[in-house]
């Protein structure tokens, strides 16, 4: 089967345009995703292919999006509506948990609305542009949470999102947008929300994951197989909501030690949901404490040497996998 390699963004495009030429009923629109072709460049050449019916424009209004997007879903079309940064989606939050994520609870109809949400870090855009809110939106009932960290990945699951019969938020890491390359087949088949991905094998203890810190977490495990001999399991949970409780367990068991790793702030963090399942479900199997590694409790700074500190990287993670082995 032919292979090229596509990045991290050149995956969900790929996806987007699948599933788009596969169902008219799949529309897109944002701001600046017509004739811009997206802040990203994501849909360039959308516009051209699928008209402007299927493809527009829109006012700087997340809340009017997404308020719009329901009204779409519930008439039997798929609405993807873009924020262009995952910052601003918390100024439609009303939209997105009670008229979203709560329609089918409350009238037995589903709101097949996909939300894509470009997040994180590492590029220096400071807070409103470099969030990482994933707990925020995990924490709605009715809300599926989707978030890949490699372009077949991307590609695969945003296929599924979109023809998901709930709503759902795909958060896209920017900072692996043009970063991460990889081989893929050329045709793909969609990918099931709610299975994780174990991208490392490895016996002495399991970095559980998403996202960017993803590719972090194997540059670690990497660095502790070649200068102490440690051999690290790394787990993608790829879907966060519903995530695959079976595959963090089984891990856990087959290593008997947990690191959580993600980008976004420690209090409050998704981490604790996980840290929380194995210590309900598997603690009898643990030779250390989970151990988590976060963001701390502040913005996200500007500066580049504030934001290098504040995100964690692959250095950090190894050391504190040292920490937890050697426990």
């Amino acid at each position: 089967m032919h292979r090229s390699e596509i990045t991290y963004l050149e995956g969900i495009r790929e996806g987007l345009l699948r599933v788009m030429r596969e169902h008219p009923e799949v529309l897109l629109y944002g701001e600046d995703v017509a004739s811009f072709g997206g802040a990203f460049k994501m849909t360039v050449g959308f516009l051209d292919e699928f008209g402007p019916e299927r493809v527009f424009d829109t006012p700087v209004s997340e809340s009017a999006m997404l308020g719009a997007g329901v009204g779409m879903a519930l008439q039997g079309l798929r609405p993807i509506v873009e924020l262009q940064f995952v910052d601003f989606g918390m100024t439609a939050v009303h939209q997105i948990m009670n008229n979203a994520a709560m329609t089918r609870y409350r009238t037995g109809h589903g709101v097949p609305l996909t939300v894509r949400a470009p997040c994180g870090g590492g590029f220096g855009g400071g807070p409103f542009h470099s969030e990482e809110v994933e707990a925020f939106f995990c924490h709605m009932p009715g809300l599926k949470v989707v978030y890949p960290a490699f372009p077949d990945d991307a590609r695969g699951l945003i296929y599924s999102a979109v023809m998901d019969p709930d709503p759902v938020v795909f958060l896209e890491n920017k900072y692996l947008y043009r970063h991460v390359k990889a081989l893929v087949p050329q045709d793909f088949e969609p990918i099931e929300l709610g299975v994780a991905r174990i991208c490392r094998s490895g016996t002495d203890a399991v970095v559980i994951t998403w996202g960017a810190m993803v590719h972090e977490a194997l540059h670690a495990a990497d660095e502790l197989a070649s200068e102490d001999g440690y051999e690290v399991m790394v787990l993608d949970l790829r879907t966060l909501k519903p995530y695959d409780r079976d595959a963090v367990l089984t891990a856990v068991a087959a290593t008997n030690r947990a690191m959580i790793v993600h980008e976004a702030w420690h209090t409050g963090g998704f981490g604790g949901e996980i840290a929380a399942l194995i210590a309900e479900h598997a603690f009898h199997l643990l030779d250390a404490p989970v151990r988590r590694v976060t963001a701390p409790d502040v913005p996200v700074p500007f500066a580049p040497a504030l934001e290098k500190a504040y995100r964690p990287d692959a250095g950090r993670i190894a050391d504190e996998l040292r920490r937890l082995i050697e426990y």
